[in-house]
């Protein structure tokens, strides 16, 4: 710094001390200076080389008198702007005081809640060193605020979890540590904060008290445990119950069945069917109940693996027709064509599905029947499963309800169908857990639709199985306008065939004669007289004569091979039963009265010798009794070492035919 500059600002030191001798210098210079220039200008004007001028010298003074009033006005506007900017400035300095008062106040009010608050807080510089800390840190660490200032005392912890980061940096930790009043869990929260940006930054952290969330926490992981070993042990012991009923109930339920085909009062009878439904319901409960646990524990494990698709909707329809069949119901399936003969999935947990869904149609419709359709889903590499009825219907406000557990559309519904609503609540989790849905269509009255999409992805390079070429090929058939006939007409059609559908016999018997029929369809459900009638009529216009049976009517397939018919197709039919009908022509076997195929007559007995391997006396009784009626020689066994005694002596007899 300059000598000149460090008097300058000495001076300036000097007045702002000493203002009211400032003021007197100002004043005493101004008047000194305002004294010489009047006086030399009256001295100059006075003197002899001036030429003095009276007229001159008053006009010389008269500007001299208005330069300095001009000077005076000018220092007084001066004045009074000063006046009104140091007014603004007083006005200002009041406010600033005012807010200055205030965030004193606020950040006194702030220490002070700080200090107090139940939140553990202390504040480190770089070198981890305290510089503040509330009273609930000092009382966390059992020590005075002075004794923790300054230094870089840690709490110890006895246990840690973390440190986990935030997206703003902040880093989260738990602890555990000893205090004077036992042992705590504290969340720690730490951040780098700048309060200057010329001072260093500083490492705030604050922490809370969760030892009562951390005790609920493991209180709930060790109820979570206890709930899942129970779930487990539940699990295991409806398995094993599941198991054990299961056991004699299909004893219950076969014999009752085997009880109905022997010679009964019409009363005994009544009976007997009594306990074969009463039989059945239990079992379907049971089974319910069964998957429903399963379901609830999380065990819905799913097998991916190759299946024939249409095999499978066959065998559902197969397994559910001898319940529609007994109340009279039609049921029937079709498979596209444009669905892949072969998909991958779980072909267990689709059938459960399909047998839910179809088994619901069937239990909720009294006439008409049921249909079950596999067909391409709107989104590529999914198949819809179109279950359709024509029973009861659906209210729309039931619509929702009837997929919770235990609900049904309505309590007349249970009470009159019977079941406990579980159904359907296990085929929509399937369904959910395979990463499709089910949706639904219904009307009170009109029957039901539901819809199952599943993604079923085609496996390789797998051919569909070969289609019947039956173009220009004329085919009658003689059956009601139902659900069966009309899905057979749609598949021979795709066949290339020539379809007359005729619901009336005396309407056939007239087209018979117009035209030669590469073959005639009959329904064996018209009354004999016209199913005999149609056979005799249709030998000299048609190839094949087929009669279309239900399981239960095979006994009178001898009677109706006498009539002319030359095979017979058994309802629900099959896909690849019906392509082999049509393309063999192979003549229908002998039948016994019994219904009961005859084999050819080249000395291979009929009858074989069926090894039945089992230790519960009920089902082998079943078993065997089942066996013996259907003409074998069956062979007990009860245990696995009788078993293999029974093959190895089978072996020895290398004549006899064994299963």
């Amino acid at each position: 710094m300059t000598p000149l500059l460090r008097a300058r600002l000495r001076l300036r030191r000097l007045f702002r001390r000493f203002p009211r001798l400032t003021l007197a210098l100002r004043a005493l210079f101004l008047s000194w200076l305002a004294f010489t220039a009047a006086y030399g200008f009256v001295m100059g004007a006075r003197s002899d080389a001036a030429n003095y001028n009276p007229h001159a010298f008053a006009v010389g003074l008269s500007l001299l008198f208005a330069i300095a009033c001009a000077a005076i006005a000018v220092q007084n506007f001066r004045l009074r702007r000063m006046r009104k900017k140091l007014r603004q400035l007083l006005l200002h300095n009041e406010s600033l005081a005012d807010r200055n008062w205030e965030l004193s106040d606020a950040e006194e009010r702030s220490s002070r809640l700080i200090v107090a608050q139940s939140d553990f807080l202390v504040v480190r510089d770089s070198d981890r060193r305290i510089v503040f800390a509330n009273d609930a840190y000092c009382d966390l660490a059992g020590r005075a605020r002075e004794n923790l200032l300054g230094t870089d005392f840690t709490l110890e912890p006895l246990e840690r979890s973390g440190p986990v980061l935030d997206a703003d940096g902040a880093q989260r930790r738990d602890e555990k540590i000893r205090t004077p009043s036992g042992e705590r869990w504290i969340a720690w929260r730490e951040s780098w904060v700048r309060q200057d940006a010329a001072a260093a930054a500083l490492l705030q952290c604050v922490g809370h008290d969760v030892t009562d969330r951390i005790a609920t926490a493991q209180a709930l992981a060790e109820a979570r445990d206890q709930a899942e070993a129970a779930n487990r042990a539940k699990s295991q012991f409806l398995a094993m119950a599941s198991h054990e009923i299961r056991t004699p109930l299909n004893g219950i339920i076969g014999m009752s069945g085997l009880l109905l085909d022997t010679q009964l009062t019409p009363e005994q009878a009544t009976y007997v069917r009594a306990i074969g439904t009463s039989g059945d319901a239990l079992l379907s409960l049971i089974e319910g109940l069964l998957d429903f646990s399963r379901i609830e524990a999380g065990r819905i494990d799913l097998d991916a693996q190759p299946f024939r698709l249409g095999d499978l909707i066959e065998q559902v329809t197969e397994l559910l027709a001898p319940r529609a069949q007994a109340k009279h119901l039609e049921i029937a399936c079709y498979v596209d064509d444009r669905v892949p003969p072969v998909v991958t999935g779980d072909a267990a947990r689709l059938r459960q599905v399909l047998l839910n869904l179809a088994g619901n149609a069937v239990k909720f419709t009294s006439q008409g029947g049921v249909t079950l359709i596999a067909e391409p889903g709107a989104e590529a590499g999914t198949v819809d499963f179109v279950i359709r009825d024509t029973g009861i219907g659906i209210a729309p406000d039931a619509r929702t309800r009837i997929f919770e557990e235990f609900e049904q559309a309505d309590s007349g519904t249970s009470r009159a169908y019977g079941g406990t609503g579980l159904g359907l609540s296990i085929s929509e989790r399937i369904v959910r857990r395979m990463g499709g849905r089910i949706s639904l269509q219904s009307e009170v009255g009109a029957g039901s639709t539901f819809t199952v999409s599943l993604p079923l992805a085609g496996a390789g390079q797998a051919t569909a199985a070969p289609r019947p070429d039956l173009h220009d090929q004329f085919i009658l058939l003689v059956a009601s306008q139902g659900i069966e006939a009309s899905l057979l007409a749609r598949r021979l059609g795709e066949w290339g065939a020539q379809i007359s559908l005729v619901s009336d016999p005396g309407a056939a018997l007239a087209l018979l004669q117009e035209r030669a029929w590469h073959s005639i369809i009959v329904d064996a459900a018209f009354a004999q007289a016209d199913v005999a009638r149609l056979a005799q009529a249709a030998q000299t216009h048609t190839r094949h004569r087929f009669i279309m049976i239900e399981p239960g009517a095979r006994p009178r397939l001898a009677s109706l091979r006498q009539h002319g018919y030359t095979d017979y197709l058994v309802k629900p039919l099959r896909h690849a039963t019906l392509a082999a009908r049509l393309t063999d022509g192979a003549a229908m076997p002998a039948i016994d009265a019994a219904g009961i195929g005859i084999a050819p007559q080249d000395g291979t007995p009929a009858a074989l010798s069926i090894l039945v391997a089992e230790d519960n006396e009920i089902n082998a009784l079943l078993t065997l009794s089942l066996l013996t009626r259907l003409g074998h020689r069956p062979v007990h066994a009860a245990t696995g070492a009788a078993a293999l005694d029974a093959i190895h002596a089978a072996e020895a007899l290398p004549a006899a035919r064994s299963i």
